[in-house]
């Protein structure tokens, strides 16, 4: 950030401490102005130190305390701007001001802090003559003195500003023939003679028991720490003279009780390993590391030993950097001490030992112990081996997951070095993965699975054999290795695939074949399971095999390709195989040399031999994938097209030539052949369904022209150029059509496809413009894409191609398909860069420009008045494609454009504002967002006058969500230009929807403070101008940048039904169906994000696979269950559910009125159900989906619960007898007709008998309520439902199925047939309430 930038935050402050600095700094400016100066560094530094000996006086000390503090933030500012010549001249008289602060004891930090990095960048500053003076005159070793004794200040934020001050000083030493900073010395010396200190004095408090002041030194030594730290971390490393002092105090601090200071200790020691790693007196490390190793806490200490299993970690690691082979002859000694902490009872503890050996085994095992491996190399690994299975013992079970963890780790280093040492360790492993109640399979899995990669399938198998084929008495089958070899396997032999599962795939696939047609049991499913998963090894044989030229021989080439043509359900792994061959092996010969272990496994010569035989079957296996290609449906062929450009790429020229004579002549054959496949054509063709439908053979044949082309020599592009001008010219067939524009940018993805078509251009271009008219729909937007790649190859001397094609582009910009889109608008703002590059347009070439017509030279402008010719189109779409299409090059170049040009597109956009056409209006919207953001304010602010009234007059249009696009402009015109400036521009009548907004914000204010209050984080509000602003959570996501501008909107549309409507009234409601909610809660839902709760009844289980299960879904969280009442704190009243008013009668506890059903005098509930307390919002959601809610049944029928219930002069639900209707429980059919007030009051409705009808069949699987009967229906009197079939019961608890079967508080029809259900048994006047028949 410049100087400048600093000192404009400065004089606009935000805070009430900052304005001090405002203050001084108009006064320097003034100063400055006075004296006819110019405002550079320099004269800010001068005047500065003025007022700085001003304020602040070696012999008065600080005289004025605000001035100081101000003056010394300023200068702090100032000073790293300053020329450093001008600060070494002015070291002397800046340090004796800057002491006085620094050493005061009653100074404050925020004099301190500046002062400080004023001090840092003085001592930057200065060279090596400076820093040779000693620290007894005034000089930069003086000034270091004050540093370090700030960095051991109480205050937290000087120290830590003091720390960084001294890095900084010691990582920028000045120009010398030394290393290290002048200063390390000092500073080293001065710290640790200062932690040497108060460890001494430390101790000697310690040793006096029950002292009072025993931990007072403590706080210091940890600052002293962090000072050794600093030091250490600046300097590139601790000093090595200072070394073995340093290391005998840490040793010493590090026995402390205090876990802080120890881990303090522990860090110290990282920082110091880390320096060691480049010092040439690393020999010291391996005494450090043994000494630390002396430090070994407490077997179960888990706050001490896991710091210190990494403290020995890291420093293993930076000893094998220094001394690989020293460290790893120690490294079973060191791996047994720390796998000795994984029988621990603490899990930290065993994961910092996992953890340490699984660092040990990756970083001190050198590649020369695999490679080229000594006698005592191997014994170290036999060490190491002996000791992994010493891990597998019971001492370590509650540990095997860690253990399983250093395992999988020490077959990775091992490498293939792990056959023969590891065979123990996979035997046991292999038999506890064996054993089913082993709770680990997930671990010794991997475990297996490492072990198969670097010993190979074959020596696992002889250790854990399948036994499958020939199942042996006593030996278990193991089936499961099949998956681990699959994950697992490579750089393997295909030989052993070929003895060991070839065989037993066809035993298992003849087993299958001997079931015949008969119907599949539970065995031949396992024998088919069985063969698909040994088939599925074959892409792991295949990857870096190592005996491809003798394993890979005719026979088991012929074997593959029966399979492909046979197997469909095996395509998939032997394609994958066989791009494996080809993509490992074209690997290797990129690795580069350094990569020994990887080309120790296979070298360059042995992968390019296993090539070069690929190459001699790649003729053979290329006319078995075309065929298969071809007999395989579109959905299932990327495999194999993957494959086949694999062996493409190998393939020799010759037999690449011949293949693609072979497949272009089908192609024309085919062409001659294939009908017309229109939209219309392929409609009629209903014999199958689309999913299982062959495309056409010319379609099949050009993909693989596609495929082919990009690996064919130059000469045979002419072929190409001639099926393509044939292909794209036709229209009756869109897809092949659309194969055909792919074929251009698949060529120029490679430098010789690119080549060509630089060189063809004119007949590309000539090809493009002649098919623009046979262009199908659905072939558009590769169209797009082909004139892109041309457009991209473009010379400058062929941009008359660009005016040619603008009109296609703009017009695509309203596509339907949004592809086609963003094609469209990617291939303008291509044309437009285009252009800006510059060049000369031959408008003789241009069609509709005539022969006589001058050469336009290419400018960013001449673009844009091409594009504006559109406006002057005859149609609305034209227009309003132009006015998208100038958005977008509005938005992509607007920084690079004249202001005169952009000037005229706001003119221009303002007026069609008044179009009375809203496809035109709708684009000038898109517009006019682009421009209140892209634009500079200068430019936009003369023409709101009027904008905003055109704008307006759209805001009352319903229709395109125009009110929310204008509202939304206007929210941003107010944050741009402040809300009076948009005011004054307003008609008066429409200064409704300008204070709404005003409101909107001052109300998103007030939440986002009172969320930040609560402790709570909310996305900032969407209103940032740049066009990169962050997304507010309610706003869609869109694919650019520009989408966003364009058509974005964080208004809430739905909130603009009345624009009268503010936040100050809570209660506003959303004209939607079912959806009245406050202000309140749509804020704290945006807040929280988005949740559902389930509203469930009391009396029944909520079915959630039922039909009405989503009645019970809301936004809003359920209430408790309580009385019935709620008791508001705002009102002091109460309220039933019903939202009415409920008086109190009584004494003082004031016990209420009960209207609750079911309830006594005293509020004991006897009812049916307790309800529970109500909210207004409460009260809606049990109106919709509550025990009297309303639903909509079969036949739009509306269904009311519990209608039948009637209430008694005390409230209490009384059924009555003589009514053959439900009381409580049944749901009874309305039409939509009937009095809805009378059923909500729960009163008894009576219908016409004939209206039951034929009776209903409710779905089985809910056990619900038998179907109504034929003739007897819900009567007022005494019929009875006749032959209604219930729904068989399902598997909810207390429901009842069968005929006239009802549930509580309900009269039965006749008596009922219990169907899997508790069925009711209810007979004339029965009642059956929870399942249990009552009377009858």
């Amino acid at each position: 950030m410049s100087l400048e930038a600093k000192l404009d935050k400065i004089r606009s402050p935000n805070l009430q401490n900052q304005k001090e600095n405002a203050v001084v700094l108009s006064a320097l400016e003034a100063t400055i102005r006075e004296q006819h100066a110019q405002p550079t560094p320099t004269a800010y530094f001068a005047a500065l130190l003025a007022l700085l000996g001003q304020s602040i006086s070696q012999e008065s000390g600080i005289v004025n305390k605000e001035l100081a503090t101000a003056v010394v933030y300023l200068l702090d500012i100032v000073i790293p701007f300053t020329p450093q010549p001008l600060l070494r001249s002015k070291f002397y008289q800046i340090l004796i001001h800057l002491a006085t602060p620094l050493t005061h004891k009653e100074a404050e930090a925020p004099l301190l802090k500046p002062a400080i990095g004023c001090l840092e960048t003085l001592l930057v500053a200065q060279d090596s003559a400076s820093w040779s003076l000693p620290p007894s005159q005034v000089g930069p070793r003086a000034a270091m003195a004050l540093l370090l004794e700030l960095a051991v200040d109480p205050r937290p934020k000087v120290r830590k500003h003091a720390q960084d001050a001294l890095k900084k000083v010691l990582q920028s030493p000045p120009p010398s023939p030394a290393l290290d900073h002048p200063a390390a010395d000092l500073c080293a010396q001065t710290s640790l003679r200062r932690l040497s200190e108060l460890a001494l004095a430390a101790g000697k408090t310690k040793k006096s028991r029950g002292h009072e002041n025993a931990g007072q030194h403590e706080p210091a030594l940890i600052h002293a720490l962090q000072l050794i730290k600093a030091v250490a971390a600046a300097a590139g490393g601790w000093p090595s003279k200072k070394i073995e002092p340093l290391c005998e105090v840490l040793l010493n601090i590090s026995k402390s009780t205090n876990e802080y200071l120890t881990m303090a200790t522990f860090e110290v020691f990282e920082i110091i390993f880390t320096g060691m790693a480049d010092d040439f007196n690393s020999s010291k490390l391996p005494r450090l590391l043994d000494a630390i190793s002396e430090l070994r806490p407490s077997q179960n200490d888990s706050q001490l030993l896991p710091p210190w299993i990494a403290i020995m970690s890291r420093g293993y690691e930076v000893w094998a950097q220094v001394d690989s082979q020293e460290t790893f002859q120690k490294l079973p000694e060191i791996f047994d001490l720390v796998a000795g902490f994984l029988a621990s009872s603490a899990h930290n503890i065993r994961v910092s030992a996992s953890e340490c050996l699984v660092s040990l085994l990756e970083n001190c095992i050198p590649n020369s112990a695999l490679l080229s491996p000594s006698i005592y190399d191997e014994k170290v690994l036999e060490k190491l081996a002996r000791l992994a299975i010493g891990l597998l013992s019971v001492n370590y079970q509650a540990a095997w997951v860690e253990v399983f963890t250093v395992l999988v780790s020490m077959f990775s280093s091992l490498s293939w070095k792990a056959n023969p040492i590891m065979f123990d360790v996979v035997k046991t492993v292999g038999e506890l993965r064996g054993n089913d109640s082993f709770a680990g399979k997930k671990e010794a899995d991997e475990v297996l699975g490492s072990a198969v990669r670097v010993m190979g399938p074959e020596a696992i198998l002889k250790l854990l054999p399948l036994n499958l084929m020939k199942p042996k008495a006593g030996q278990p089958g193991r089936a499961w290795l099949l998956p681990i070899l699959r994950d697992h396997v490579w750089a393997a032999n295909l030989m052993h695939f070929r003895s060991e599962f070839v065989p037993l795939s066809e035993v298992m696939f003849q087993r299958v074949l001997d079931h015949g047609e008969a119907e599949k049991t539970m065995e031949i499913k396992i024998y088919e399971t069985l063969v698909q998963q040994i088939w599925a090894l074959l892409p792991g044989y295949c990857e870096l095999t190592q005996d491809l030229p003798q394993a890979f021989d005719q026979g088991f080439a012929e074997l593959i390709s029966n399979l492909l043509y046979q197997q469909v359900g095996l395509r998939v792994d032997i394609c994958r195989a066989l791009h494996s061959l080809v993509q490992s092996n074209q690997s290797i010969l990129q690795v580069p040399e350094d990569e020994e272990l990887l080309l120790h496994i296979i070298s360059k010569e042995r992968a390019q031999k296993s090539l070069d035989h690929l190459a001699s079957l790649a003729g053979n296996l290329l006319a078995v994938l075309f065929n298969v290609y071809s007999q395989t449906l579109p959905q299932h062929r990327g495999h194999i097209l993957k494959c086949i450009d694999a062996y493409l790429e190998i393939i020799p020229q010759q037999e690449l030539m011949e293949t693609f004579t072979r497949v272009t002549t089908a192609l024309e054959g085919s062409l001659v052949e294939a009908g017309p496949q229109t939209q219309a054509s392929k409609q009629k063709q209903q014999g199958q369904p689309a999913a299982d439908k062959m495309p056409p053979m010319s379609h099949t044949l050009m993909d693989l022209v596609i495929t082919i082309s990009v690996h064919l020599p130059r000469e045979s592009f002419s072929t190409l150029f001639q099926i393509a001008s044939v292909i794209i010219t036709k229209d009756n067939d869109a897809q092949l059509q659309k194969k055909a524009y792919k074929l251009i940018p698949r060529l120029a993805s490679t430098p010789t496809g690119s080549e060509a078509l630089q060189t063809r251009s004119e007949e590309v271009q000539h090809l493009l413009l002649a098919s623009a008219s046979t262009t199908c729909i659905p072939s558009r937007r590769d169209r797009l894409l082909a004139l892109s790649t041309v457009v991209s190859s473009l010379s400058p001397t062929s941009l008359h191609f660009i005016p040619t094609i603008l009109s296609e582009v703009v017009i695509a910009c309203k596509e339907t398909n949004e592809k086609a889109r963003t094609a469209a608008f990617e291939l303008l703002t291509l044309m437009g860069r285009r252009m800006a590059e510059g060049g000369l347009i031959t408008a003789a070439k241009v069609p509709h420009l005539g022969p006589d017509a001058a050469d336009i030279p290419a400018t960013l402008e001449e673009y844009f008045t091409m594009l504006a010719a559109g406006l002057a189109g005859g149609s609305p779409h034209v227009v309003a494609a132009s006015v998208a299409a100038l958005a977008r090059c509005l938005y992509e170049f607007g920084d690079e454009l004249a202001d005169e040009t952009k000037s005229e597109l706001v003119q221009t956009m303002d007026l069609f504002l008044t179009s009375p056409n809203r496809e035109i209006v709708r684009a000038v919207l898109g517009f006019v967002k682009v421009a209140v953001i892209a634009l500079p304010k200068a430019m936009v602010q003369p023409r709101l006058a009027s904008l905003v009234p055109h704008l307006l007059a759209w805001g009352k249009e319903h229709k395109n969500q125009f009110k929310a696009k204008v509202k939304h402009i206007m929210e941003r015109l107010m944050r741009r230009f402040g809300t009076e400036i948009v005011e004054k521009v307003t008609p008066e009548e429409d200064w409704k929807l300008v204070r709404n907004i005003r409101k909107a914000k001052d109300a998103r204010k007030r939440r986002k403070d009172a969320a930040k209050d609560d402790g709570e984080e909310e996305d900032e509000e969407a209103g940032s101008d740049a066009p990169n602003a962050p997304h507010s959570r309610r706003s869609r996501q869109f694919d650019s940048a520009f989408d966003e501008v364009a058509y974005g909107s964080d208004s809430d549309v739905s909130a603009l039904s009345n624009p009268a409507d503010s936040d100050d009234n809570p209660t506003r409601k959303r004209h939607g169906r079912g959806s009245t909610t406050t202000t309140t809660a749509a804020a704290a839902t945006k807040k929280r994000g988005s949740r559902t709760y389930i509203h469930e009844d009391p009396d029944e289980p909520l079915d959630l696979l039922g039909t009405s299960a989503l009645a019970h879904l809301s936004s809003t969280k359920p209430p408790k269950r309580g009385d019935g009442l709620v008791s508001t704190r705002k009102r002091g009243v109460q309220l039933d559910v019903d939202g009415k008013l409920v008086f109190r009668e009584g004494g003082a506890d004031g016990e209420a009125m009960l209207l609750e059903p079911g309830a006594d005098a005293n509020g004991n509930g006897n009812g049916d159900r307790d309800l529970g307390v109500k909210t207004g919002t409460g009260a809606y959601l049990e109106a919709l989906s509550g025990k009297h809610a309303v639903q909509r049944g079969r036949g739009g029928k509306l269904k009311f619960r519990g209608a039948g219930t009637r209430r008694d002069g005390r409230g209490h639900p009384n059924a009555d007898p003589d009514a053959d209707g439900d009381a409580d429980g049944d749901q009874m059919d309305l039409d939509v007709d009937q009095d809805a007030t009378a059923a909500r009051q729960g009163r008894d409705m009576s219908l016409n008998a004939g209206r039951s009808g034929a009776g209903r069949d409710f779905r089985a699987g809910r056990g619900a309520l038998g179907g109504r009967g034929r003739d007897g229906g819900r009567s007022r009197g005494r019929g009875r439902g006749n032959s209604g079939r219930g729904g068989g019961g399902g598997d909810r608890p207390a429901r009842f199925g069968g005929r006239g079967g009802v549930v509580k508080s309900t009269r039965g029809g006749r008596g009922g047939r219990g169907s899997a259900g508790r069925g009711g048994s209810g007979g004339h006047g029965g009642r059956v309430r929870a399942g249990r028949a009552r009377g009858g």
